[in-house]
């Protein structure tokens, strides 16, 4: 078992304990709920039963991952597929980025990439960044870091998201070394 796989578990067996539920009863709270969006799910779980961001984030994660594996054929079956169906269309154009991005990260050493639904997560023991589409002309770079300056290129963002920054793409030569260099920071943190 990976280091992840273990932390993942570690973390779902935290959550029975600190609700008292097991794994496929909470799964039958958020199916009772009638939500169907990620975030409301996470919304509803940490309402009703006082779970903090990280976890009601990992169960509605965990259980959507499960059902999706139930169903016909995985939805993305390898980050290269992933890129191929965000960067499609109109965003096609945008693709380059994501790669010139993508290849710069290989050199900070290994992480996992997680396909979402919009952008790709990649993680050390936690994630660092993702990266995605975030409209037809502009690619969104998302960073878990802390104590660094926010910028008018680097965006800090309010508590409770999904990363503390974001910096915004719209051509290849915008990836430069500051950017990377930010990068690596939140890569290093993640470690």
């Amino acid at each position: 078992m990976t280091d992840l796989n273990k932390a993942l578990a570690t973390q779902l067996d935290n959550i029975v304990k600190r609700t008292g539920k097991p794994l496929s009863e909470l799964a039958a709270i958020m199916k009772a709920s009638g939500l169907t969006k990620h975030g409301e799910l996470v919304t509803m779980l940490k309402k009703t039963l006082g779970m903090g961001h990280g976890d009601a984030n990992t169960l509605v994660h965990t259980v959507r991952q499960s059902e999706d594996a139930n169903k016909e054929g995985p939805r993305v079956s390898s980050p290269d597929e992933a890129l191929n169906s965000l960067y499609t269309g109109p965003k096609a154009v945008l693709r380059p980025i994501h790669d010139k991005l993508l290849e710069a990260m290989r050199h900070f050493g290994e992480f996992e990439e997680a396909p979402k639904k919009t952008y790709i997560s990649y993680r050390r023991k936690k994630q660092f960044t993702m990266i995605g589409p975030a409209t037809n002309s502009q690619v969104e770079v998302g960073l878990n870091m802390k104590g660094v300056a926010a910028t008018g290129r680097l965006r800090e963002l309010p508590p409770g998201q999904m990363c503390q920054y974001k910096v915004r793409l719209g051509e290849a030569s915008e990836v430069d070394s500051e950017l990377i260099d930010w990068i690596r920071t939140a890569y290093e943190a993640a470690g």
